[in-house]
């Protein structure tokens, strides 16, 4: 399955929603990179990406990638400095099971949004949205091979 196609059109629509919204209260940024293949070790692949996406240029280092290969059903969460220095130990693993829980329930979408949105909590508590802010990145899906 490609990997534009694992979400579909709606879909894709609600978890931009969910960033929308998570980023509409924070200064934070949340992306979400969809591959179908990920070779090796997934935290090093989502650090890759990451990087690529220049998610470690935000002025507070305040990004947060999901990221998702599809095929091989890996997936992380990788948060910059910034807001990995604030979040209480364990806070991304436990985004990481709602996110797979909703996996399991055969509504990926809904998991990856229900993550974004907790994510998007943590950011706005340590990093409020501020009156001059500007969306430092983009807020659509990216996809890989």
């Amino acid at each position: 399955m490609a990997t534009s196609s694992f979400l579909s059109d709606q879909e894709q629509a609600n978890v931009l929603a969910a960033i929308s919204d998570a980023e509409s209260h924070t200064s934070g940024e949340i992306r979400l990179h969809l591959e179908s293949r990920c070779k090796g070790d997934v935290l090093d692949r989502a650090a890759m990406v990451f990087e690529t996406l220049a998610m470690h240029k935000t002025a507070l280092r305040n990004g947060v990638l999901f990221y998702l290969a599809t095929e091989d059903r890996k997936f992380a969460i990788l948060g910059d400095g910034g807001i990995n220095a604030v979040v209480p130990e364990g806070f991304w693993n436990g985004v990481k099971d709602t996110v797979i829980a909703g996996m399991a329930a055969g509504n990926p979408a809904e998991g990856l949004a229900s993550g974004i949105r907790l994510a998007g909590q943590q950011l706005s508590n340590h990093f409020p949205l501020e009156a001059n802010d500007i969306n430092e990145l983009s807020n659509d899906i990216s996809f890989g091979s």
